[in-house]
């Protein structure tokens, strides 16, 4: 549904060195981490990520950068599908509560995104596991760059 092709241009031609083929899409970062965005629209997005052993941590668990990773860009999904493509926004700040440890299993997180005023929307997103389980809580406040 969100495929990506992208559109390399050599280095010093170009910018940004990339192009997504839709305003709704992972970007190579987070297709790296597995990342699947399984629906977007109306302020909400759900997005998807396999547990693999390269995002595990030390002791076997899913690495809290990785869920911190999934949980702000299905905020920033959730933004895109409220904003005009092409839009500019950035996270401005962020915080994650675990619940309980990720071991194996697909991640699911589901966010919506409220636009606070004309520059600043504030997000949240709740990870579970596999079982259905709330592994984390996540809240985010992003800022919209205005166009002139």
């Amino acid at each position: 549904m969100y495929e990506k092709i992208y559109e390399m241009p050599m280095p010093g031609e170009g910018d940004p060195p990339f192009q997504l083929p839709a305003w709704i899409a992972c970007a190579p970062f987070e297709e790296y981490l597995g990342m699947r965005i399984e629906e977007a629209e109306n302020g909400r997005a759900v997005l998807t990520m396999p547990f693999l052993v390269k995002l595990a941590q030390g002791k076997g668990l899913m690495h809290g950068g990785a869920m911190t990773s999934l949980a702000d860009t299905a905020v920033a999904m959730a933004i895109k599908s409220l904003l005009p493509a092409e839009s500019h926004f950035v996270t401005m700040e962020l915080s994650l509560k675990f619940h309980a440890p990720v071991r194996s299993g697909t991640v699911r997180a589901v966010a919506t995104a409220v636009q606070r005023d004309e520059r600043t929307i504030a997000g949240q997103a709740e990870i579970f596991d596999e079982e259905g389980v709330k592994a984390a809580t996540f809240q985010s406040v992003f800022r919209v760059k205005i166009s002139k």
